[in-house]
Order: structure tokens, then C-alpha cells, then sequence
């Protein structure tokens, strides 16, 4: 199984704030790791440093050689394809051809300031515009029209290095998402955040099914929040409160999605609510995800494998000292290296 490093953090307002993201970068293409993953976020703190993982991934594409450079994901709505196109071409030249996307509909409305008429059929037409951006990247042109309404064809420049562009659909786990994947031939980037061990493991087996009965191989990765320490004991208490207030962010963030008739959509019950949400979701992520001792790690992540898992995207900027999670790295590279 394949080791890579994910990013999806609240920075702050410090000036080092990209910090981590170059120097884990780095050690990722020292050690081995297969992949860095840049997300695309708005308009809010949680995740708020990567607004365009093509622009991140052009930084990362001029300090490492070796490591693939990925978008984790790009919302395809929000964007004309011969722009994503465009972007990850350059990226992919920069890097030698190293990159690869994995492409979401959106769900925070927020975000479709950029494209309101976008949102209500961000679902359906997501698969479409994947087809539309890697038709582009193979040469394919494009017929539209131009600023004076008459058409024209364009193609994408610069040509990517890479003659198909590895892509990945993002889902969290719904069911139609998930098989619609497999049955296109593209991978599946999913998480641990909506979804227990044992529905990760029913997803990916649906996922493969789809793929099969498409005559895909199929792809899998999974996200789950790392740091790997010496002693499990001590790893718990280093991340609790970290990764709670990580937790309490997210979870600050959905919101934004409750009717306003709901029970949590008032202060109080919401409060209270949200302090249990919290305290479980960090007992299942503590439980699932490798957080903890290296002999604890690696036998979660040969369960990860057990289940189909082909890359764990190890989730690491969720509020730890930058320079505890560079320390924390060489554990994980020992968890890497067990396999």
C-alpha cells in the first residue's frame, strides 16, 4: 500500500503558514512517500489555505523530483473545464508529469459565489466535466464560442507530459458517487469523516464492483488523520486537544447546512450537541486512524489494505506544532516502510 501526505489545515494568520506543507513536501520526496494532496477550499478558515491546489501544486512541483502532485480535489463546477485543463497542464509540465486530480461536485453553497447557477446540478453534471477536462488534456479540441457569440475550437496549452491525466472522483461516501466512479475507470479518493471502518469497507467493495463489471482495475484512497508517535498513550493526549478543536471547526463549517428548523440551528442546543459530536468523532478517528505508536499504525494500516485500500493519504496539518509534525514524520516513514 502506498504512503502519501494530505493537507487540509487551518493555517492561521502566522507568516510561516506554508511552512509545513513545503518542508513535509520535501521529506515526502526524500523517503519514498508517493503523493502530496492539496485541497480545494473557500471563504472560511477550515481548509482556507488552498484555494487552488493548482497553485499549490506549481510550488510543490519546483522543490521535490519525485513525489506526484495531486489535487484533493478540484470542484468541478465551480470552474470551466479549459481552465482546470489549462492549470493542471502547466502543473504537469513543471513537474515532469507528475500530477493527478481528484474531482468533487461541491456541497458548501458558500463556495458557489463563484458559480451560482453552478449549484443546483453540481451532482449531475460532475462526471460529464471530468470527461470534458481529460478529453482536453489528450489534444482533443473543444467546440464553444467566442467573446462575439461566433464558434470556434480551441485546445489546451501547454500539452501535458502525461498523455491521460490519473484522476480520481472524491466522495464521502455516497453510495451513487461511489459506484458512479468505479464505473467510469476512475479512482476513489474517500475519508473516515462521515463514514464508520465497517461502511469504508462496504464502499470500497462497491466501488470495486462497479470497476470490475466496467473492466477498470480501480484506484483507492482513503484520508485519515496521522501522527505517529512512540507510545500510544502519549500520542492520545498529544493530539486531543489539537484535533478536537480541528473536529470543532468542521464541524462549524457544516453547519452552514442545517434547516433552520433543526434543533442544532439554535445556539444552545447546537452547543451542546456539538460537544458530543466532537468527543465521538475523536474517539473514531483515534480508533481508525494512525494516531498512535508505530506498531499500533502499522497494524491499522494493514487493515486499511485489508479492505482494499491502495494509498492512505495521511491527513498530518490538523493542529500539531509544525515542527511536532515534522518529528512525527519519520515514525510514519517507519510505518511506510513495515507496508
Amino acid at each position: 500500500m502506498d504512503f502519501s501526505l494530505f493537507y487540509f489545515g487551518d493555517g492561521g494568520d502566522t507568516g510561516d503558514r506554508y511552512d509545513l506543507l513545503l518542508d513535509g513536501a520535501r521529506f515526502a520526496d526524500q523517503h519514498g512517500f508517493h503523493a502530496v494532496w492539496t485541497p480545494e477550499r473557500h471563504f472560511h478558515s477550515f481548509g482556507g489555505l488552498y484555494p487552488n491546489p493548482s497553485v499549490t501544486g506549481a510550488a510543490l512541483a519546483a522543490l521535490t523530483e519525485r513525489v506526484r502532485i495531486r489535487a484533493g480535489s478540484v470542484v468541478a463546477p465551480l470552474h470551466h473545464p479549459l481552465r482546470i485543463a489549462e492549470e493542471w497542464a502547466v502543473v504537469d509540465n513543471l513537474s515532469g508529469g507528475r500530477v493527478g486530480v481528484s474531482f468533487a461536485s461541491g456541497w458548501n453553497a458558500a463556495d458557489f459565489c463563484l458559480d451560482p447557477a453552478a449549484y443546483p446540478t453540481r451532482k449531475s453534471a460532475l462526471l460529464e466535466q471530468v470527461g470534458t477536462v481529460r478529453a482536453l488534456w489528450r489534444g482533443e479540441p473543444l467546440d464553444t464560442v467566442d467573446g462575439q457569440g461566433s464558434p470556434i475550437q480551441v485546445r489546451v496549452h501547454p500539452s501535458p507530459v502525461q498523455p491521460e491525466l490519473p484522476t480520481w472522483i472524491t466522495s464521502a461516501g455516497d453510495p451513487v458517487t461511489v459506484e458512479g466512479a468505479g464505473a467510469a475507470g476512475y479512482g476513489l479518493l474517500t475519508h473516515l469523516l462521515g463514514q464508520d471502518f465497517d461502511q469504508l469497507a462496504q464502499r470500497i467493495a462497491a466501488y470495486r464492483a462497479a470497476a470490475a463489471r466496467a473492466g477498470h482495475p480501480g484506484h483507492v484512497a482513503v484520508m485519515v488523520h496521522t501522527y505517529v508517535g512512540t507510545d500510544d498513550a502519549e500520542v492520545k493526549e498529544l493530539v486531543r486537544g489539537p484535533l478536537s478543536a480541528y473536529l470543532r471547526r468542521s464541524l462549524d463549517l457544516s453547519r452552514s447546512h442545517v434547516p433552520s428548523e433543526h434543533p442544532l440551528s439554535r445556539e444552545h442546543d447546537h452547543e451542546r450537541a456539538a460537544e458530543r459530536a466532537v468527543r465521538l468523532a475523536f474517539d473514531r478517528y483515534l480508533a481508525g486512524g494512525l494516531l498512535g505508536g508505530v506498531a499500533t499504525c502499522v497494524e491499522r494500516a494493514r487493515r486499511l489494505a485489508g479492505i482494499g485500500v491502495d494509498e492512505v493519504a495521511c491527513l498530518i496539518d490538523f493542529g500539531l506544532p509544525a515542527a511536532q509534525v515534522l518529528k512525527g514524520l519519520r515514525q510514519l516513514d517507519e510505518v511506510r516502510a513495515a507496508g
